[in-house]
């Protein structure tokens, strides 16, 4: 069975990528839940938080660190939310981090023009 995200990884699927390294990857969702909504994604594939290496873990959260102030900056957004799903809301079973700024608030931008405002 294929991996949605292992595909975008292995760049056999495009993506609308915010930052790569050779851990990870920072794409927009392309169903987000509000404007700036990005998912963290190792490049290795991991199903759960639970059999994700530590390193990988923390790796995550410190580039979440690193987008926070574009995606906050970009969008004029004074909150963030960081979630890790697991189990019944789980769609991909493939371990990622979701950013989400003010995420109380409905998507009213398309996704090309959030990509403008907080790529590098």
């Amino acid at each position: 069975m294929s991996c949605v995200f292992c595909e975008i990884a292995k760049k056999n699927i495009p993506s609308k990528c915010i930052y790569e390294d050779d851990l990870v990857m920072a794409i927009m969702d392309i169903n987000p839940i509000c404007d700036g909504h990005v998912l963290v994604i190792p490049k290795n594939h991991y199903d759960t938080v639970f059999d994700t290496p530590k390193d990988v873990l923390s790796h995550m959260f410190s580039v979440a660190e690193k987008i926070t102030p574009r995606l906050m900056n970009g969008l004029k957004e004074k909150g963030l939310t960081l979630s890790i799903n697991y189990g019944c809301k789980q769609e991909i079973k493939h371990l990622h981090l979701h950013m989400m700024p003010d995420f109380n608030k409905k998507p009213s931008k398309s996704i090309d023009e959030v990509y403008e405002l907080i790529k590098e």
